[in-house]
């Protein structure tokens, strides 16, 4: 089957309507560009994500229905709530941004991982810049579970998760999600629903509607104190 995709032009950011995008696979919109922080705030303002693996270009996504958590009604798992209580994980936002985006890279096998260098520098660049965040979540002194995304606006843009024990980007997660919400955010975006994500709570939202609510929420702002580097208290039950 012969597919035809947009080629990005290095020249300029624009990419092709998020509702060009294939069926099979699914949400696939362009190839090409390249990871300029310019390029992939674009990206994301409108619905799109880069995501490749070895030997290929940069493939860019929109992909539908759209995998969501709601961070206004998110409740943990009895089990994890449990989890939590006995073993006092702590969680932070902002801490240690590069090392979280490190470890979803390197737990994971060169075949899984999208991760490569160039994607891992083009994220800590936008870090730095105020536009990527983190979650981290630790163990006494040791960083054992985290995530990281992308704020357009009051919709964060969740990319990656990590866990070195168990249960620990599940409760980072958790107090993300509570105090995100206690901030003014609306959404969480998670891309493509797969098991592990619909086991945490995550819903789908359709191409249409998840693009209206991205239009209300790049023109919404979370308080200006959500995302300075912090420690986060325990959620309330």
């Amino acid at each position: 089957m012969t597919i035809y995709l947009t080629e990005l032009s290095p020249e300029c950011v624009n990419f092709p309507s998020p509702f060009d995008a294939l069926d099979e696979p699914n949400g696939l919109l362009a190839f090409g560009g390249d990871l300029q922080p310019e390029r992939i705030l674009y990206a994301y303002q409108h619905g799109i994500f880069p995501w490749y693996g070895p030997n290929e270009p940069i493939l860019w996504w929109s992909p539908a229905p759209r995998a969501v958590f709601k961070p206004m009604t998110y409740k943990p798992a009895k089990s994890v709530k449990k989890f939590q209580r006995k073993t006092q994980f702590l969680v932070s936002i902002n801490k240690d941004a590069d090392s979280v985006i490190d470890f979803c890279a390197s737990t994971r096998t060169q075949e899984e991982t999208w991760l490569n260098q160039d994607m891992r520098t083009a994220y800590k660049t936008l870090h730095k810049q105020g536009y990527v965040h983190s979650v981290e979540v630790w163990h006494d002194s040791t960083l054992v579970g985290g995530l990281y995304g992308v704020l357009i606006g009051s919709l964060f843009c969740g990319e990656s998760m990590f866990s070195l024990e168990s249960n620990a980007s599940k409760i980072g997660l958790w107090f993300f999600c509570h105090h995100f919400a206690a901030n003014g955010g609306r959404l969480i975006d998670c891309q493509v629903i797969n098991p592990h994500l619909k086991s945490l709570g995550a819903t789908e939202m359709s191409r249409e509607r998840f693009l209206s609510t991205l239009t209300i929420c790049k023109n919404e702002q979370v308080t200006s104190s959500c995302f300075s580097a912090q420690w986060l208290t325990q959620p309330e039950d």
